[in-house]
């Protein structure tokens, strides 16, 4: 039996009931009055009379009850058939289609409000999906092109001598670096996108320590200088990720900063907050950091794939943290990731042991 039958014989009954109980009650006052100034001979033919026509008039109410009721049944559920058929057109090529529901703020209208915003998600995520595909499809594309490129031109020369052969030999091996980091990413990505397998007690102060150790090397060359103003500052999370997070915080730092400049790590429980000097961000452009492949106009050569901020948003998302970017006064940015409320001291003081050992 379908919803609007089954609507249909509730309103009936609702209907149907209310009509007997006033047709009895008003044959009952009927009954009593007719009995009080009539004398019995001459009024047990009318009341029969008038009973029958009860019953024809309950009859009638059923049978108005019934078309009524699937009437009212019908009109309630339409918003629902409105839900069904969108639900049924609604494609990944065809997330254009909108309820658009109007009428009073009753829970139709909020059912049809809530599948509306649903769909404005999931078109979000499938464009974000295709310009991800795009991305990463050229950004893999571009040193399979120089490797190609590489090998066809030596090979094609008759006369490459050995040092032809080490200079394509050290082209290929740094477009297959360039490859294997960009692989890298999108696989820790991809992990910090799904459900966390495990939660664990960690310690942003030790993730920041490491971080600093990771970059050591690479901020030497450029010149840069990492401080840390940490406290202990245990969570519960995925500890690889958690370290990602705040190798990639620091990582970007160092990376897309100037000559000389500096980075400023700051640790309080529940917080990181990574800032950088380097060239001046419009708020405009501080929104699209964290996409996927986006590098405004940073330099494209360098080692990073485009993935340091997205990686750190995903992993944040997964936690339950919110990562916010802020352009930084005289340039640079200031990248902070908050946590949910620190735990207990007792928890604190039992993870912040290990670090000090």
């Amino acid at each position: 039996m379908t919803l609007r039958l089954r609507l249909t014989a509730l309103y009936t009954l609702l209907f149907g009931g209310c009509g007997a109980l006033l047709l009895f009650i008003t044959s009952w006052i009927v009954h009593r009055q007719v009995e009080r100034t009539i004398p019995p001979g001459f009024s047990d033919p009318a009341l029969a009379h008038m009973d029958g026509q009860f019953v024809l008039a309950l009859a009638g109410t059923l049978l108005i009850s019934v078309a009524l009721g699937y009437l009212v049944a019908g009109s309630a559920l339409s918003p629902l058939r409105r839900v069904t058929g969108l639900a049924q057109r609604v494609t990944q090529e065809r997330l254009d289609e909108r309820i658009a529901l109007h009428g009073p703020a009753d829970e139709l209208r909020e059912l049809a409000d809530t599948v509306d915003g649903m769909l404005d998600r999931l078109a979000g995520a499938f464009e974000g999906q295709r310009r991800f595909v795009a991305n990463a499809s050229h950004e893999l594309r571009t040193p399979l092109t120089v490797i190609r490129a590489e090998v066809e031109v030596t090979l094609a020369d008759p006369d490459a001598t050995e040092t032809d052969l080490r200079h394509m030999g050290e082209a290929v091996l740094e477009a297959a670096d360039r490859t294997e980091v960009l692989l890298n990413s999108l696989m820790v990505l991809a992990r910090s996108q799904q459900v966390m397998p495990r939660r664990e007690p960690v310690d942003l102060a030790v993730a920041a320590r490491a971080a600093e150790e990771i970059t050591a090397a690479e901020a030497a060359r450029r010149g840069v200088s990492v401080r840390l103003d940490i406290e202990p500052a245990p969570i519960t999370g995925d500890p690889a990720l958690i370290e990602r997070l705040v190798a990639n915080l620091v990582e970007n730092a160092v990376r897309h900063n100037v000559l000389g400049g500096c980075v400023q790590v700051k640790v309080r429980p529940g917080l990181v907050e990574v800032e950088n000097t380097g060239a001046p961000i419009r708020p405009v452009d501080v929104r699209r950091l964290a996409e996927p492949f986006e590098r405004l106009h940073r330099d494209t050569s360098g080692p990073g794939a485009g993935l340091g901020l997205s990686i750190v948003r995903a992993v944040a998302d997964a936690h339950g943290a919110e990562l916010t970017l802020e352009p930084r006064g005289g340039g640079g940015l200031v990248a902070t990731v908050a946590f949910t409320a620190p735990r207990p001291a007792a928890h604190r003081a039992a993870v912040a042991r290990p670090a000090a050992a």
